[in-house]
C-alpha cells in the first residue's frame, strides 16, 4: 500500500506486506511506525532529522536526510548517503519508541544493558515504509505464531497445568485473542502469543485484550492475561508485573527449545 496523502490505515490492503507513506504528517508518521513496531515490521523512517546519542560516548548530528531503519529484534541504523557502515545504530534487544514533542516526530531507541539511548528528532518526514519480511530461513529454525499457538493447542499444559483452549482468535473490540481459554480454577485466559522477543508493545496489546474481555463478561469474572514468547525485554517484564499480566518463555517449535 502506498499512500501521498498522509492518511493511514493498517486495515487497508491487508493482504499487502509493504505499507508505505510518502510526505505524511507527524501524527501519521508516528502512528505507521507504531503499527510496524506492533506487527513486528521492519520500518524504515527517511526525512531531515537531528540524531543524539547518549551512553558510554556522546554524539551529536547536526540535521540532515537520512535514513533510519528499525527492525524487529530491537536493532536500530541511522544511515546517510555515503558509505556502506551507518552512523549510529542500537545493537538487537532495544526497545523502539515513536512519539511527538512540540509537534515534531521523536524516535527513540534505548538499551538497558548497558544503559544506552539513541534519539532522532525529524524536522520532516519525507518517507515511512515498514515491510513484513520473511526469511524462510529464520522460519525453519525459530517458528511462527501459528507453530507456537498449534504446539499450545496439542499441549496445553506447556502454558501452565488446568489450561484448557476454549478457542482461538476471539474477536473482541480491541482485536483478536490469539488463544482464550480457561485455567484449572476457571477463571477466563486470555493469551498473546509473540514468536520473538518482545518489549512494552506485546503487553499494552495484552492489556487491551484483557480489558476488552473484561467488558464483556460479567462484573465478578477474573480475567488473567498470559504473553507466551521466547523472552521479553526488562522494561517489558516490569511493565507486566505493574499491570497484573504474567509471562511464559515458549519456543515456537520444539527443535527451537531444545526439546
Amino acid at each position: 500500500m502506498t499512500s501521498s496523502d498522509g492518511a493511514f490505515d493498517p486495515n487497508t490492503d491487508e493482504g499487502s506486506r509493504v505499507h508505505t507513506l510518502e510526505r505524511p504528517t507527524p501524527e501519521t508518521a508516528r502512528e505507521a511506525i507504531l503499527d510496524g513496531f506492533d506487527r513486528e515490521a521492519v520500518v524504515t523512517v527517511f526525512g531531515r532529522c537531528t540524531v543524539e546519542y547518549d551512553g558510554r560516548a556522546a554524539s551529536t548530528l547536526e540535521a540532515g536526510d537520512r535514513l533510519v531503519l528499525f527492525k524487529p529484534d530491537g536493532a536500530a541504523l541511522v544511515h546517510t548517503d555515503a558509505g556502506q557502515q551507518p552512523v549510529n545504530w542500537q545493537p538487537p534487544g532495544c526497545e523502539h519508541e515513536a512519539f511527538l514533542e512540540d509537534g515534531r516526530l521523536q524516535l527513540r531507541s534505548l538499551r538497558s544493558t548497558p544503559d544506552e539511548v539513541l534519539r532522532v528528532g525529524f524536522e520532516r518526514v519525507k518517507q515511512v515504509s515498514t515491510y513484513a519480511m520473511v526469511d524462510s530461513s529464520e522460519l525453519s529454525v525459530v517458528g511462527t505464531e501459528e507453530d507456537l499457538k498449534t504446539r499450545l493447542l496439542e499441549d496445553p499444559g506447556l502454558l501452565e497445568p488446568g489450561f484448557t483452549p476454549l478457542a482461538t482468535e476471539r474477536e473482541t473490540p480491541a482485536g483478536a485473542v490469539d488463544l482464550y481459554g480457561e485455567d484449572g480454577d476457571g477463571r477466563t485466559v486470555v493469551v498473546e502469543l509473540k514468536r520473538r522477543r518482545v518489549g512494552p508493545d506485546a503487553v499494552g496489546q495484552l492489556r487491551r485484550y484483557v480489558d476488552a474481555v473484561e467488558r464483556d463478561l460479567h462484573a465478578e469474572a477474573t480475567v488473567r492475561g498470559i504473553l507466551v514468547a521466547p523472552s521479553v525485554t526488562d522494561r517489558a517484564s516490569r511493565l507486566l508485573v505493574e499491570h497484573g499480566l504474567e509471562f511464559v518463555a515458549l519456543e515456537p517449535t520444539a527443535d527451537a527449545a531444545g526439546d
